[in-house]
Protein backbone atom coordinates (compact mmCIF):
# COMPACT_ATOMS: atom_id res chain seq x y z
CA UNK A 1 0.00 0.00 0.00
CA UNK A 2 2.63 2.66 0.54
CA UNK A 3 4.43 1.71 -2.60
CA UNK A 4 1.51 2.69 -4.59
CA UNK A 5 0.80 6.22 -2.76
CA UNK A 6 4.42 6.89 -3.05
CA UNK A 7 3.77 5.98 -6.78
CA UNK A 8 1.28 8.12 -7.06
CA UNK A 9 2.44 10.83 -5.20
CA UNK A 10 5.61 11.01 -7.34
CA UNK A 11 3.17 10.96 -10.54
CA UNK A 12 1.19 13.42 -9.35
CA UNK A 13 4.31 16.08 -8.35
CA UNK A 14 5.35 15.22 -11.89
CA UNK A 15 1.94 15.85 -13.92
CA UNK A 16 1.04 19.31 -11.48
CA UNK A 17 3.31 22.02 -12.27
CA UNK A 18 6.97 21.81 -11.69
CA UNK A 19 7.36 23.98 -14.84
CA UNK A 20 5.36 26.55 -17.14
CA UNK A 21 6.23 27.08 -20.88
CA UNK A 22 5.63 30.56 -21.58
CA UNK A 23 3.10 31.69 -23.05
CA UNK A 24 1.66 35.28 -24.93
CA UNK A 25 -0.90 36.89 -21.95
CA UNK A 26 -0.06 33.84 -19.75
CA UNK A 27 0.98 35.86 -16.43
CA UNK A 28 2.83 34.00 -13.43
CA UNK A 29 0.74 34.39 -10.26
CA UNK A 30 2.02 33.98 -6.54
CA UNK A 31 1.02 30.58 -6.93
CA UNK A 32 3.41 29.59 -9.01
CA UNK A 33 6.11 30.05 -6.76
CA UNK A 34 5.72 26.92 -4.84
CA UNK A 35 9.42 26.13 -3.17
CA UNK A 36 9.73 26.37 0.66
CA UNK A 37 13.43 28.08 0.62
CA UNK A 38 14.18 31.85 0.32
CA UNK A 39 18.09 31.09 -0.55
CA UNK A 40 18.59 34.66 -0.42
CA UNK A 41 19.89 36.16 2.50
CA UNK A 42 19.68 39.68 1.32
CA UNK A 43 16.75 42.09 2.39
CA UNK A 44 15.83 43.64 -0.52
CA UNK A 45 15.14 40.06 -2.50
CA UNK A 46 11.05 39.38 -1.81
CA UNK A 47 11.10 36.34 -4.57
CA UNK A 48 13.11 34.44 -6.59
CA UNK A 49 12.18 33.05 -10.21
CA UNK A 50 13.73 30.36 -11.40
CA UNK A 51 13.38 30.09 -14.89
CA UNK A 52 15.52 29.84 -18.44
CA UNK A 53 15.06 27.21 -21.84
CA UNK A 54 15.29 23.47 -22.56
CA UNK A 55 16.12 22.33 -25.57
CA UNK A 56 15.52 19.07 -27.54
CA UNK A 57 17.07 17.91 -30.56
CA UNK A 58 16.31 15.12 -33.65
CA UNK A 59 19.22 14.50 -36.02
CA UNK A 60 21.17 12.14 -37.86
CA UNK A 61 24.48 11.01 -38.02
CA UNK A 62 24.46 12.08 -41.83
CA UNK A 63 25.48 15.84 -41.45
CA UNK A 64 23.78 16.66 -44.35
CA UNK A 65 20.46 15.52 -42.76
CA UNK A 66 18.21 18.16 -41.62
CA UNK A 67 18.06 18.66 -37.79
CA UNK A 68 14.78 19.95 -35.51
CA UNK A 69 15.83 21.60 -32.81
CA UNK A 70 12.74 22.76 -30.33
CA UNK A 71 13.71 25.50 -27.40
CA UNK A 72 11.50 26.47 -25.36
CA UNK A 73 10.93 29.07 -22.31
CA UNK A 74 10.40 27.84 -18.77
CA UNK A 75 9.39 28.97 -15.08
CA UNK A 76 10.72 26.44 -12.57
CA UNK A 77 7.78 26.35 -10.08
CA UNK A 78 10.04 23.93 -7.55
CA UNK A 79 12.53 26.10 -7.29
CA UNK A 80 10.99 29.74 -7.11
CA UNK A 81 10.19 31.10 -3.82
CA UNK A 82 8.51 34.59 -1.92
CA UNK A 83 8.84 35.77 1.07
CA UNK A 84 4.87 36.05 2.05
CA UNK A 85 5.53 38.73 3.99
CA UNK A 86 7.18 41.17 1.06
CA UNK A 87 5.17 40.50 -1.78
CA UNK A 88 2.64 42.74 -3.80
CA UNK A 89 1.82 42.89 -7.35
CA UNK A 90 4.22 45.26 -7.95
CA UNK A 91 7.18 42.93 -6.82
CA UNK A 92 5.02 39.82 -9.16
CA UNK A 93 5.51 42.44 -12.33
CA UNK A 94 9.20 42.48 -11.59
CA UNK A 95 9.52 38.64 -11.22
CA UNK A 96 7.18 38.25 -14.57
CA UNK A 97 10.08 40.52 -16.35
CA UNK A 98 12.57 37.60 -15.86
CA UNK A 99 10.49 35.65 -17.30
CA UNK A 100 10.19 37.84 -20.23
CA UNK A 101 13.71 37.86 -20.13
CA UNK A 102 14.10 34.40 -20.36
CA UNK A 103 11.60 34.82 -23.35
CA UNK A 104 13.84 37.38 -25.56
CA UNK A 105 16.60 35.15 -25.22
CA UNK A 106 15.17 32.31 -26.14
CA UNK A 107 14.19 33.75 -29.03
CA UNK A 108 17.57 35.06 -29.69
CA UNK A 109 18.74 31.47 -29.33
CA UNK A 110 15.94 30.61 -32.29
CA UNK A 111 16.91 33.59 -34.45
CA UNK A 112 20.55 32.48 -34.69
CA UNK A 113 19.92 28.50 -34.86
CA UNK A 114 17.68 29.63 -37.49
CA UNK A 115 20.12 31.85 -39.58
CA UNK A 116 22.94 29.47 -38.86
CA UNK A 117 22.05 25.87 -38.44
CA UNK A 118 20.49 24.02 -41.17
CA UNK A 119 21.84 20.31 -40.68
CA UNK A 120 22.99 18.09 -38.83
CA UNK A 121 26.88 18.84 -39.26
CA UNK A 122 25.88 22.57 -38.88
CA UNK A 123 24.21 21.35 -35.46
CA UNK A 124 27.85 19.64 -34.35
CA UNK A 125 29.94 22.30 -35.35
CA UNK A 126 27.96 25.69 -34.46
CA UNK A 127 25.42 24.78 -31.81
CA UNK A 128 27.48 24.82 -28.22
CA UNK A 129 28.68 27.94 -29.29
CA UNK A 130 25.57 29.46 -30.00
CA UNK A 131 24.13 28.07 -26.49
CA UNK A 132 27.57 29.77 -24.86
CA UNK A 133 27.15 32.96 -26.31
CA UNK A 134 23.55 33.10 -26.04
CA UNK A 135 23.43 31.27 -22.07
CA UNK A 136 26.52 33.74 -21.19
CA UNK A 137 24.11 37.11 -22.41
CA UNK A 138 21.36 35.94 -20.70
CA UNK A 139 22.83 35.38 -17.42
CA UNK A 140 24.81 38.32 -17.54
CA UNK A 141 21.36 40.77 -18.80
CA UNK A 142 19.73 38.63 -15.60
CA UNK A 143 22.43 40.25 -12.99
CA UNK A 144 22.35 43.98 -14.85
CA UNK A 145 18.10 44.14 -14.55
CA UNK A 146 18.52 42.85 -10.74
CA UNK A 147 21.20 45.09 -10.00
CA UNK A 148 19.84 48.54 -12.02
CA UNK A 149 16.64 47.97 -11.03
CA UNK A 150 17.78 47.12 -6.78
CA UNK A 151 15.64 43.91 -7.65
CA UNK A 152 12.65 46.44 -8.60
CA UNK A 153 12.81 48.67 -5.94
CA UNK A 154 13.87 51.62 -8.18
CA UNK A 155 10.62 52.27 -10.19
CA UNK A 156 12.10 54.06 -12.19
CA UNK A 157 14.50 52.00 -13.80
CA UNK A 158 11.84 48.88 -13.56
CA UNK A 159 9.74 51.11 -15.66
CA UNK A 160 12.81 51.87 -18.61
CA UNK A 161 13.23 48.02 -18.53
CA UNK A 162 9.70 47.52 -18.46
CA UNK A 163 9.92 49.51 -21.80
CA UNK A 164 12.58 47.94 -23.15
CA UNK A 165 11.48 44.26 -22.54
CA UNK A 166 8.39 44.58 -24.44
CA UNK A 167 9.66 46.49 -27.18
CA UNK A 168 12.80 43.09 -27.46
CA UNK A 169 9.58 40.36 -27.26
CA UNK A 170 7.80 42.96 -30.30
CA UNK A 171 10.83 43.09 -32.11
CA UNK A 172 11.53 39.06 -32.00
CA UNK A 173 8.00 38.16 -32.24
CA UNK A 174 9.00 36.38 -35.64
CA UNK A 175 10.87 33.67 -33.72
CA UNK A 176 8.20 32.88 -30.70
CA UNK A 177 7.26 29.44 -29.94
CA UNK A 178 4.28 28.60 -32.63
Amino acid sequence: MKLIFVFCLLAANMMFGQKIIWQEGQKLVWDNFKSPVNRKNNPDVAAYTNCGWEYSVVKSSNPKSPVKIEIKTIFNEDKSWKDVKKINDYILLHEQKHFDIAEIFVRKFRKSVEERIRNSGDYNRLFNSIYNTISNEYKNFQIAYDKDTRHGMDEEKQAEYNAFISKELENLKSYQAP
